[in-house]
């Protein structure tokens, strides 16, 4: 796995983009001027350590397996408390919405087929703040720490693969719904047994966690849905 080189280690941040429980995120400047995001996890709570380090490290492997691929972070580093990831330079869908831009969900739709093709699904994308629309109108996907890595032909990665899409295509009925195919509407309309059983079990307890002792909002970040 990747390891942090001096210039790196010398870097000054730039703007805080996010402070949770779990790390803090920042744009920073490498000393050759070179811009990188890094998730810091040196402020975070002794309680939450352990959560902290293993959604860090899950996100160091699932960039491992995108290595490489256009449009989503390149893993720099990874220490055990500092990941550093590739800037790109963009907005999340909610601040730049792709209203009736068909070309770019074509473009999303090819940029998740090739994660699933790695072996690779994210697991996190109906949160608008995971799509970025960058600066020359290209989608990318960020944040990889809930995603799950697998062979891509077998059952369970084929349903976490179908999710993915699904969450894709809610985005883009909320934005370019009129390009919505018959096909894409089937697949809205019929959940899998997998998404059934997250809300009835696994929603409520995440809820309970994030809300009340996080105090996070569920919503933050996703922007409006229809």
């Amino acid at each position: 796995m990747a390891r942090p080189d001096d210039s790196a280690d010398r870097a000054t941040e730039l703007q805080a983009l996010k402070a949770d429980s779990f790390g803090r995120i920042s744009l920073m400047r490498a000393a050759d001027g070179q811009r990188f995001v890094r998730r810091d996890l040196g402020h975070v709570p002794l309680w939450l350590r352990l959560p902290a380090w293993w959604l860090a490290r899950r996100e160091a492997r699932g960039l491992e397996a995108v290595r490489g691929m256009q449009d989503v972070p390149q893993l720099l580093a990874w220490t055990g408390r500092r990941l550093d990831r590739s800037f790109m330079p963009g907005a999340a869908m909610y601040q730049r919405p792709p209203h009736g831009d068909l070309v770019y969900f074509r473009r999303a739709r090819r940029l998740l087929q090739g994660l699933h093709r790695r072996g690779l699904a994210h697991n996190d994308l109906a949160k608008e703040a995971n799509w970025l629309v960058l600066d020359d109108g290209r989608p990318a996907i960020i944040d990889f720490q809930l995603a799950v890595r697998g062979d891509p032909r077998s059952r369970m990665m084929r349903l976490l693969a179908r999710e993915d899409l699904r969450h894709l295509l809610k985005h883009k009925r909320m934005y370019c719904r009129e390009a919505l195919t018959p096909v894409e509407k089937r697949v809205l309309k019929r959940t899998s047994w997998l998404r059934d059983l997250w809300f009835r079990t696994g929603k409520p307890v995440y809820r309970v966690v994030t809300r009340r002792l996080l105090k996070w909002e569920d919503n933050e970040g996703q922007g409006p849905k229809p």
